[in-house]
């Protein structure tokens, strides 16, 4: 019997081995504009995160006094990528993924790929405006015509050049780029899934889920179409990548912070919330207010924050339309996006 141990234990190892490379890695799509991009500075969260006041509100995130650096969740931002830590946000800043990232690598027992795909200034009425919204009508697109060639002429004019002048193709061409990249980045991580990261050789992709973070560029005149433009997009996902039912999360833009939202930003709250009401979008869509998770001491302190600028590089580090750069705000954002994932998968 003894005899036979290890040859057991052996056989045991590389079945269990087996079983773990087959099980799926779980995708999700990370899609938005600059507050997808991340706006926390990197620094803040390190003094936040030492800091007694604050600490225990990063306690989860470290270990032995660092950043974890999971080896069960991995991402791709664009030209950068590796396991998920601190600092996937814009160039030295952090976002909501570092929470989002660490919430889905606790639920499942399979490795998390998140592919994050986010420009600053992006507008849904524009980059990301998918197939089925069409174009907008045709009164606005020649209008943006003559607007773009009058640009193109008085350029000529003044550099003495000889640049064509944009076509209504050229014009439409503007529709939809943003959409069709972040396809591009799934395909190109399915593609070279090996290539990029090395420690997912020979696993097969399951897309999990999609999370929104977007809104602000609507304000500017395409508020009225967004509710519209957010129900073509999220069908038209869903039908791109092939999963119907795709659990689809939508963090409402909430730069208002402690005071009621208006105007614009108000009607594209609504749009996103609609979602939830949506019939086919029952149990499979869920958009959850963001401005409730605002960090008060960071928007206490902004109205004087050039008076008080040390103090402000230990409590926040941008302007309102980046949650103030709040890595307290973000951190939230990024939790309640994985709660809110974590509902729509269920058990």
């Amino acid at each position: 019997m003894r005899r036979l141990l290890p040859w057991f234990l052996a056989c045991l190892l590389v079945t269990s081995t087996v079983n773990a490379a087959d099980k799926p890695v779980r995708v999700f799509i990370l899609a938005g504009q600059s507050n997808m991009e991340g706006k926390a500075p990197n620094a803040l969260h390190d003094h936040q995160a030492t800091d007694p006041k604050t600490k225990e509100l990063f306690s989860h995130l470290r270990k032995d006094d660092e950043w974890i650096v999971r080896d069960d969740v991995f991402i791709k931002f664009l030209d950068r990528k590796g396991p998920l830590t601190l600092g996937f946000g814009s160039p030295g800043r952090t976002g909501a993924e570092l929470e989002f990232g660490t919430a889905m690598g606790n639920y499942f027992e399979e490795p998390v790929l998140l592919i994050k795909s986010a420009w600053g200034g992006h507008a849904l009425y524009r980059q990301f405006r998918s197939p089925s919204a069409g174009f907008p009508a045709d009164e606005v697109l020649h209008k943006e015509l003559d607007q773009a060639q009058a640009a193109v002429r008085n350029s000529n004019e003044k550099n003495k050049k000889d640049d064509p002048l944009p076509t209504l193709e050229d014009i439409k061409k503007g529709y939809g780029t943003s959409y069709r990249q972040m396809l591009d980045e799934v395909k190109t991580v399915e593609e070279k899934l090996g290539e990029l990261f090395p420690e997912l050789q020979g696993r097969t992709l399951q897309l999990a889920g999609f999370v929104w973070f977007q809104g602000w560029n609507d304000q500017y005149g395409a508020e009225n179409e967004y509710a519209s433009n957010m129900e073509h997009f999220i069908r038209d996902v869903r039908r791109d990548l092939k999963s119907p039912k795709l659990p689809f999360v939508i963090a409402v833009m909430g730069q208002n912070g402690s005071k009621p939202a208006s105007g614009p930003m108000l009607t594209i709250q609504r749009a996103q919330l609609a979602m939830n009401d949506t019939p086919d979008f029952q149990g499979n869509v869920k958009a959850f207010r963001t401005d409730v998770l605002v960090d008060k001491a960071a928007e206490e302190l902004y109205p004087t924050w050039k008076m008080n600028l040390e103090q402000w590089k230990l409590t926040g580090g941008d302007h309102p339309y980046h949650y103030l750069g709040s890595a307290i705000w973000f951190n939230r954002i990024g939790a309640a996006m994985g709660k809110a994932m974590s509902e729509l998968l269920g058990d």
